[in-house]
């Protein structure tokens, strides 16, 4: 059986930080999806959640300038794992979506 690690997120943009890295330049930022459901008692509830998202500037990827505070995107790619110890000694996992293409709805660009 073929094996598979793919994502696909829409959602907004959260905190934005664009690196330079030797000729390339490389985009860390949070992307919020939320999940809206009832619960028994007919009362709407909206569940948030904060992905990191890491994008590598070439084919598939917009203008790192569009990337900004709020805005909606489309992103796909593949979840990355990685484990640390931090400065307090504990163990630490942080879970990366590297995106192989990011979209900017057309109205927002």
């Amino acid at each position: 059986m073929e094996q598979l690690n793919r994502i696909e997120l829409r959602g907004n943009v959260g905190n934005v930080r664009i690196s330079a890295v030797g000729s390339s330049q490389v985009a860390r930022f949070s992307l919020a999806t939320n999940f809206m459901y009832k619960t028994k008692d007919g009362e709407a509830v909206v569940e948030t959640t904060w992905h990191n998202i890491v994008a590598w500037a070439g084919k598939g990827m917009p203008d790192f300038s569009a990337i900004v505070k709020g805005a909606p995107l489309y992103v796909a790619g593949r979840l990355r794992t990685s484990r640390f110890t931090g400065n307090d000694g504990t163990e630490k996992t942080v879970y990366e979506v590297i995106a192989s293409k990011v979209e900017v709805p057309d109205d927002q660009a």
